[in-house]
């Protein structure tokens, strides 16, 4: 294990917590808004309710499905072994440290303007970011990357053509 970790592993810990907080309220303040701003705009839920099912769901979501979310981007963005980590573990916790209070950073800045972005766009981008600059773009898995990017550019079309089919399931059906 590294000296530095060793040595300042709890002030590492606290700092890993308080930025994942951090990060969590970006998380609250954006993506939830993102979800619930349809519900509450038809006026089918109040601002209230909105939270209180947030606070159930998105709990539920990441303790039950987050799990291979959590891992993709914990060992599948950077190459752990091409990066050296071996040698000089507290780079990687630094480097994560830094991709964690980056991406809470733009998402206070995005909700403080209205902006609905991804938070799963802006630590992706932020580990990338951290492991370009601060190791080499070597150490980047592109291919990993291209997946998920790919998976960005997917996931709209898929929803949209769900959302089509339950439409005009509803629409044929109910109404």
């Amino acid at each position: 294990m590294s000296e530095v970790i060793s040595q300042y592993g709890l002030i590492l810990l606290g700092m890993a917590c308080l930025f994942s907080f951090f990060m969590a309220w970006g998380v609250g303040a954006n993506d939830v808004a993102n979800a619930m701003g349809t519900s509450v705009g038809a006026g089918a839920i109040t601002i209230k309710q909105a939270i209180i099912i947030a606070m159930i769901f998105e709990f539920a979501g990441a303790w039950l499905a987050g799990g291979e979310v959590t891992s993709t981007i914990r060992s599948s963005i950077i190459d752990v072994e091409a990066a050296g980590f071996d040698e000089r573990p507290e780079l990687l916790v630094y480097g994560m440290l830094s991709s964690l209070l980056a991406a809470g950073i733009w998402l206070l800045i995005a909700s403080k303007y209205g902006w609905p972005v991804s938070t799963t766009h802006s630590i992706i981008g932020a580990i990338v970011g951290f492991a370009a600059v601060g190791i080499s773009f070597d150490s980047i898995m592109w291919g990993q990357i291209g997946s998920i990017v790919a998976s960005w550019v997917i996931s709209p079309l898929i929803a949209g053509i769900i959302s089509f089919s339950l439409f005009m399931t509803v629409q044929h059906l109910v109404l």
